[in-house]
């Protein structure tokens, strides 16, 4: 892939986003929908694939302290701006959910499994007095394929990210990517530093204010208490589930996501600017370093899929990992070594939905990549003859990605089973 090509995939996958993307997702479905509808809603009926009903049915919507896909679709029914993407929902009052939950107490919205194949997959219909409008978006989190009022089919287009998919999986590598983090013109990518500032933001607020399980605050406290060291790593820990913490809790402030997801975003962006910070490194430094994260990142998931069995966690920290590695100095050999150490560590962490407690796994991947680059920098790494790891680097991220996609697929269905029964 050129110079071109991976600027385009950044534009693509490195977006700002409003809330957790699965119930966002919802949210936009249904507004788009509704305006395509042109009436008053009278009924909304969701077919949602498994990833996304695990993922949406426990985190909470922004700027409402609530959760769940009732309140996302009904907000996307009422104020959703479809125009606005991943930000559908980011001018909610309270008053929207006063109303919202009047919805909701109608039983006017009925959710439904789709039997599609696809593990992102939201259909919408809205219905009315005099007619019904159809919107389904399938593969990428704002990506609307097909939409419909009545019987005339407004929009029914072809799969164009699959295209991409096989793009990154023929035509890239983790040392392409190194090669062309240091080489661009950084004037082509000065651009991912407002990432930077907008995930900084919302850990700052994590910091200040208690959401979720206050994993980032309890650090924070715990080092003023002297009861963590005040250093590089607890840090990048710190800064980064404090921003988990408060977007995985209905924070209204918006972050950088990377391959659809804000705390896949965060933990891409977070840990490398912590590192940045601590070493006093230039404006430079910091760009490369993060596109390397994120595209470090969007090729392991790419491999893997959007929505898995496997916490979408690993492959940001993976990329962060390379991010902080270059920052301290290190070469290609030794981002490789990080790679590895990072997958040899966290490699079986599942996903059990998007929730407050995601804040925890993301403190959990953060400690391992920083690990992970000490000991690539000082040249270990884990055997060629251990577990799932190889001594080629693409097959290494290969056998990862196999477990999470193919490897766990009934694993998903257990873990669905679980979180939609454990309280019948």
């Amino acid at each position: 892939m050129d110079s071109i090509g991976y600027l385009k995939l950044i534009d693509e996958e490195v977006k700002p986003g409003t809330g957790c993307t699965e119930p966002i997702a919802i949210a936009l479905c249904v507004a788009k929908a509704r305006a395509v509808l042109g009436e008053a809603v009278e009924k909304i009926v969701l077919s949602l694939s498994p990833n996304i009903i695990k993922n949406a049915m426990g985190v909470g919507i922004p700027g409402t302290r609530e959760v769940g896909i009732h309140i996302a679709a009904a907000l996307g029914c009422l104020i959703g701006n479809e125009a606005m993407g991943l930000q559908v929902l980011a001018s909610v009052k309270h008053e929207d959910v006063d109303l919202a939950k009047g919805l909701i107490s109608k039983g006017m919205i009925e959710i439904e499994i789709s039997e599609s194949k696809n593990k992102l997959y939201i259909e919408a219909i809205v219905s009315g007095k005099e007619h019904a409008a159809q919107v389904i978006i399938q593969e990428n989190h704002t990506n609307i394929i097909y939409v419909k009022r009545d019987s005339e089919i407004l929009l029914a287009k072809e799969q164009t990210i699959k295209n991409l998919d096989e793009v990154m999986r023929s035509e890239t590598s983790i040392k392409e990517i190194y090669d062309f983090t240091q080489n661009v013109a950084l004037q082509d990518i000065l651009f991912i530093l407002e990432g930077a500032y907008m995930n900084k933001s919302i850990a700052l607020e994590g910091l200040d204010k208690d959401y979720g399980l206050k994993v980032g605050k309890t650090f924070q406290k715990n080092i003023d208490n002297l009861l963590l060291a005040d250093d590089m790593k607890n840090y990048a820990i710190r800064l980064t589930a404090a921003a988990s913490d408060a977007r995985m809790d209905g924070c209204m402030s918006p972050v950088m996501t990377n391959s659809g997801s804000g705390n896949q975003g965060i933990t891409v962006t977070l840990p490398v600017v912590a590192v940045a910070e601590w070493l006093e490194k230039s404006d430079e430094d910091l760009a490369r370093a993060l596109i390397l994260s994120h595209l470090v990142a969007i090729h392991i998931k790419k491999r893997l899929g959007r929505l898995s069995a496997l916490c979408g966690a690993i492959a940001a920290a993976i990329g962060s990992g390379c991010g902080m590695t270059l920052l301290m100095g290190g070469n290609l050999h030794q981002i490789f070594s990080t790679i590895k150490n990072v997958i040899g560590d966290v490699s079986g962490m599942i996903c059990d939905g998007a929730k407050t407690g995601c804040a925890l796994k993301v403190a959990t991947v953060v400690e391992s990549a920083f690990n992970a680059m000490l000991l690539s920098l000082n040249n270990m790494q884990i055997s060629k003859d251990d577990g799932i790891i190889d001594e080629d680097i693409e097959r290494c991220i290969e056998n990862l990605t196999y477990i999470g996609s193919k490897g766990m697929e009934e694993t998903d269905k257990y873990i669905l089973n679980i979180m939609i029964n454990k309280n019948s």
